[in-house]
């Protein structure tokens, strides 16, 4: 009995200590999430210096983008051998002296439509008389008008009143006098100049310091690494590198999409006969730096003037027309071969980043929105304080696609869910992304189920519902099945891990059951598993756990089968394992029976998988899908199962009937 007790006791430490080399690592508690509210409160003083400051920070914030532009110019003159202060000024100076022939011309354009306004009214009028008379045909515009009159003229009527006296005569009402007085030259000339200092000061103020800021570009560098990031110079580096290379990518992208629109969209306003195509060309360039708003500006100018120019209907439509194939060529060829999502912006974010820089510093603020926005989500991507900008304003996803699904799989919605995973599915194995996405968002809902926030109701809700998922899956395996070869052939050719790991053998003539080990989430596991044996070729079944128990487990058809797989999620099965791994192996004594314990991580190593082997009396225990697979179809024997009890120890039977005795004699004293 010692002996058997002390075999027991064995067994139990062996299996407790391999379970204590597969169990999650579990820290202390964890400490308290920093509070935000310094964070928002920082936020809200720096938008509100931002907009009360704005006459400052706006020529500043232009400088800024300029210098991002500028500076990779800069950078190839030096390498060139250029010195600085040539590259510098001669880049700046080139610059600005485009910019502002841009502006002149436009000017000049602008002067021009306004003269030639007057001479479009005779085809405005002719064809708003045209629109009235179609109406008035069907008599609409009339029967409004008069409604209408009839309306106003019973509001109007005065009530009459009897008079007693006759009217008094009216007063006489004084006239308004308007005293001209000519201005003096002086005058004159400051009327003409104080609207101009303004944007001659700011355009000046800018100049200057992107002269400076290109000249001191390596300084400006050092001490905002100093001032912010001097403790960890790596993230500093990488954001500082990340931001310019993201807004100087943008702006030059930009500008390059909006010149191969500008060009051809002046070309053919001028083939169809549109007054001043350039000036229209040109707007199209810098409006489509505003997004959204821009393209539609820039649309609605040309498309008034076709409306007034021309007294026909014609030249609107081919000029919409023109408008609808350059935006379309714009969109879907240019944008994604130039362009393409390099902001790293949601759609969403560009929007609203436009409304808020618009309130905050106007049309300019408009212009600069994205590129602002960029900086803003760099700095969130790279400083843990501003994370949130990066979850609100960026364009990757904020869930892992473990944490989507198993989020769709909880709200009881498996048909987004199957998109998702057809999504996934046209760059992966459906092997692939059980192992990878499937089962570790079980995972996460067995984590919380053992520590009490997920329900039983809710758990069933998450079973059921990727028992659906399975279901829709069911052609996309179907597909797999007839595919195998070639995919495995595609494996090999390619030779990375990722093939290796899920080049899975043949399972032809291979029978197989897959049984859930003590849940409904075990469940769905083990139906995965059999989904993906049957693509092998293999003749899978599975069950649930509802049969492991001691009055259903008689009834298992395991006849012909070539193993048995217990698949669990929950580690505390593992103490009940053993009885239930002896209990199977002797209804089938030819089939191998072992036990899949899904893990995502932190899986044990060689030996404590054997212990635990040994320990269990089971054939294989493995921890991924690839592995689970490929014992359940291999050729291997089964172990023969060992002795429940030992052997009797010699000189058992005569110290257990001196035992016997002794009690028998004191009984009888």
């Amino acid at each position: 009995m010692l002996k058997f007790s002390r075999g027991i006791d064995q067994d139990r430490a062996a299996t407790a200590g391999g379970l204590q080399q597969i169990a999650f690592a579990r820290g202390a508690a964890a400490a308290a999430q920093p509070s935000r509210l310094p964070t928002l409160v920082a936020t809200a003083a720096t938008v509100a210096v931002l907009y009360f400051a704005r006459d400052v920070f706006l020529p500043l914030a232009i400088a800024i983008l300029l210098t991002f532009a500028l500076a990779p110019l800069v950078s190839r003159l030096r390498r060139v051998g250029c010195p600085r202060s040539v590259a510098v000024i001669g880049t700046v100076t080139t610059a600005f002296l485009f910019l502002s022939a841009f502006g002149v011309v436009i000017a000049m354009q602008v002067s021009e439509v306004a003269q030639n306004l007057p001479t479009y009214q005779y085809n405005i009028v002719e064809k708003v008389r045209t629109l009235k008379e179609t109406g008035s045909e069907s008599q609409i515009f009339e029967r409004i008008g008069r409604v209408i009159e009839r309306i106003s003229t019973e509001i109007s009527q005065p009530e009459p009143e009897m008079r007693a006296s006759p009217e008094p005569a009216p007063e006489a009402k004084p006239l308004l006098v308007e005293i001209f007085s000519p201005q003096r030259p002086v005058e004159t000339l400051k009327n003409i100049i104080n609207p101009l200092l303004g944007p001659l000061a700011t355009t000046g103020l800018v100049i200057v310091v992107v002269i400076f800021m290109l000249f001191e570009r390596e300084e400006l560098r050092d001490r905002f690494i100093r001032l912010v990031g001097y403790g960890d110079l790596h993230r500093t580096t990488e954001a500082l590198q990340d931001a310019g290379a993201r807004v100087g990518r943008y702006l030059l992208m930009q500008l390059v999409v909006n010149i191969t629109y500008g060009i051809p969209l002046a070309i053919g306003l001028s083939l169809l006969g549109i007054p001043n195509a350039v000036l229209w060309g040109m707007l199209a360039i810098v409006l489509r730096f505003v997004p959204y708003i821009g393209p539609v500006i820039a649309a609605a100018l040309p498309l008034f003037l076709a409306f007034a120019a021309a007294p026909g209907w014609s030249l609107l439509v081919w000029t919409a027309a023109l408008f609808i194939v350059l935006e379309l060529l714009s969109n879907n060829v240019v944008e994604p071969w130039l362009y393409g999502s390099r902001t790293g912006l949601s759609p969403l974010a560009i929007i609203v980043a436009a409304i808020f820089w618009a309130w905050l510093w106007g049309p300019v603020g408009l212009v600069l929105s994205t590129p602002l926005t960029v900086c803003l989500v760099v700095l969130g991507r790279h400083v843990p304080q501003f994370e949130f900008l990066e979850i609100l304003l960026g364009n990757e996803p904020v869930l892992d696609p473990k944490e989507r699904l198993y989020q769709r799989l909880l709200a009881g919605d498996p048909d987004e869910a199957t998109d998702n995973a057809e999504d996934m599915l046209e760059e992966k194995y459906l092997v692939e992304f059980y192992d990878t996405v499937a089962i570790p968002a079980l995972l996460l809902a067995e984590r919380d189920r053992a520590r009490g926030a997920l329900t039983n109701a809710q758990a069933a809700q998450i079973a059921q519902s990727a028992n659906t998922l399975i279901a829709n899956l069911e052609e996309i395996a179907g597909e797999e099945e007839g595919e195998e070869e070639t995919g495995a052939e595609a494996q090999e050719s390619d030779g990375d891990d990722d093939a290796d790991e899920y080049d899975l053998p043949p399972g032809d003539g291979k029978s197989v059951l897959c049984v859930g080990g003590r849940s409904d989430l075990d469940d769905v596991t083990a139906s995965m598993l059999a989904q993906t044996l049957w693509i092998q070729g293999a003749d899978a079944a599975h069950a649930g756990h509802e049969v492991l128990k001691a009055g259903n487990i008689k009834a298992l058809k395991l006849e012909g089968r070539n193993a048995v797989v217990l698949s669990v999620l929950d580690r505390d099965f593992m103490r009940h394992a053993k009885f239930t791994v002896r209990r199977l192996k002797r209804m089938a004594p030819a089939a191998r029976v072992g036990i899949v314990l899904w893990q995502e991580d932190g899986r044990p190593g060689t030996t404590e998988r054997d212990q635990l082997i040994e320990s269990l009396q089971a054939d294989f225990m493995v921890f991924g899908m690839g592995d689970a697979v490929r014992e359940a179809l291999s050729d291997e024997l089964p172990r023969s199962l060992k002795l429940a009890h030992p052997k009797i120890a010699p000189g058992y039977a005569m110290r257990r009937s001196k035992r016997a005795d002794r009690e028998s004699t004191v009984k009888a004293d």
